[in-house]
């Protein structure tokens, strides 16, 4: 653990969010906080240089607007250049979380969620948390279990994150009993989901952990359990996802459409 948590901002309203969620996970680990702005400088005989004035101001505004939401935590701010993708996925290698906003600046009108998001929670080399949508902070951590040595991680991440908020978790795994091989019931289902838990118990026996197996297709079930939770963990790639794509079809479909945050963990099986 590195003790530091970092947030991408752009100004935007979807950035606001994110820099006041950094600043709490950040007081809850006793971690610092790093402000990252990145912007691509324009290259070419006919761009003027750009005054990075405004630029500082807007991580520097972000910075002191963290230092407001938790004030005994040590905030740092800095401008970079490049994309702000790369950057933040450069940023992730040294970071115990990288905290981002579901849209930027330059999200076109009706897309869900920007392409930093998206690229970050495909790349990032630690947890990242996309804030989105309005959680319900006196509700349950919802974990999404679907057995692959991918999700190892996000299940430990889950485990630690609702230590610290002092909430419970609600494991679920969804399953489509018409699809499911000859013979298979309910019992199977609910036996992968108590061995993706088993041994979590013991390192946190004060966390409350309920098991549900739900019946319906994975990305509907955990959308509309996102409804009343504060945060929703997943995996960055399940049991289907083909051999070299980084962020499976229902991680991407939480990232869309899910009503709380979500924190996407990349496993390294």
């Amino acid at each position: 653990m590195s003790g530091l948590v970092v947030v991408g901002v752009d100004g935007s309203s979807s950035s606001d969010a994110a820099v006041v969620q950094a600043a709490r996970e950040a007081e809850r680990r006793g971690a610092r906080l790093r402000v990252v702005h990145a912007f691509s400088w324009p290259v070419g005989p006919m761009y003027a240089p750009l005054d990075p004035s405004p630029l500082n101001r807007l991580a520097q505004d972000a910075a002191q607007h963290a230092r407001s939401v938790a004030p005994e935590v040590e905030v740092t701010d800095t401008v970079m250049t490049g994309g702000a993708a790369s950057v933040l996925a450069g940023e992730s290698r040294t970071a115990d979380l990288v905290v981002v906003g579901s849209r930027g600046t330059g999200g076109f009108i009706g897309m869900l969620l920007g392409s930093t998001a998206v690229s970050l929670a495909a790349h990032g080399e630690c947890p990242v948390l996309v804030v989105r949508g309005e959680p319900d902070h006196t509700g349950p951590i919802v974990l999404a279990v679907d057995g692959s040595p991918n999700g190892e991680q996000a299940v430990d991440f889950a485990f630690a994150e609702a230590a610290l908020r002092g909430t419970e978790i609600i494991a679920v795994h969804a399953w489509l009993p018409d699809y499911a091989p000859p013979g298979t019931g309910v019992e199977t289902a609910e036996r992968l989901l108590a061995q993706a838990l088993a041994g979590r118990r013991e390192r946190y026996p004060d966390v409350t952990v309920r098991q549900e197996v739900l019946s319906g297709e994975p990305r509907e079930v955990l959308i509309e359990t996102s409804r009343t939770s504060q945060l929703l963990v997943t995996g960055a790639r399940g049991r289907g996802g083909f051999a070299g794509m980084l962020l499976g079809s229902v991680s991407q479909a939480l990232l869309h459409h899910a009503h709380c945050p979500v924190a996407v963990v990349r496993g390294t099986a």
